[in-house]
């Protein structure tokens, strides 16, 4: 990793992060989906960003296959690779939350230090984890993309859940239970605590 040059110096803004969310009228924070492949999290999340949306509010999906066609393009699937994935991914999140907008990630993120790695540098309350629960055998079944097919074949190495491991999060701040609720029930589950927590008015 590339030590940080000394003449390199944060500057201040000008509006401040709490200007910026004044003037979209809610606060805002990083909703960190994690989970298996096929446990539903970018479903989840682009529904919750619809009803956002639809209520008129400032959100932003950061979705994981979508960022590795583009700021993480050069990355593979090593540990690694997997933990500067979401290192830069984390930097982006904490760039949308100084902008005052909701951003929602949806990454598999195998690993809680990655993942605390991220909330600790935010502020405290702005990094809500998400954690979209779903058993193995179903996310076998679901399988839109064909991974776990090509995991169990040997095709794929390294995948979470079959050759690499998924560290379930601790104490998660939400679980969602893909495989037990309606898509409806989830994102209201999800919008209910941002209410409860003063994120949404």
């Amino acid at each position: 990793m590339a030590q940080q040059n000394s003449n390199i110096v944060w500057h201040e803004t000008t509006i401040t992060k709490e200007n910026r969310q004044e003037l979209k009228g809610h606060k805002s924070a990083i909703l960190w989906f994690t989970g298996l492949s096929g446990s539903g999290k970018s479903t989840l999340a682009n529904a919750v960003e619809k009803r956002l949306y639809e209520d008129g509010l400032s959100s932003y999906v950061l979705d994981g296959d979508n960022v590795r066609h583009g700021l993480n393009k050069g990355l593979g699937f090593s540990d690694e690779d997997r933990k500067e994935n979401i290192r830069r991914i984390g930097e982006v999140a904490k760039l949308f939350v100084d902008a005052g907008v909701l951003t929602l990630t949806a990454f598999i993120s195998p690993f809680k230090e990655d993942r605390d790695g991220v909330r600790n540098i935010v502020e405290s309350g702005e990094f809500i984890e998400v954690y979209v629960k779903c058993s193995l055998e179903e996310c076998e079944n679901r399988d839109p993309k064909g991974l776990y097919k090509k995991a169990r074949n040997g095709e794929i190495p390294e995948f979470t859940g079959i050759s690499s491991p998924y560290e379930e999060p601790e104490n998660p701040e939400l679980i969602i239970e893909s495989d037990k609720l309606t898509i409806e029930q989830s994102v209201d589950a999800v919008i209910n605590y941002l209410k409860e927590k003063s994120i949404l008015k």
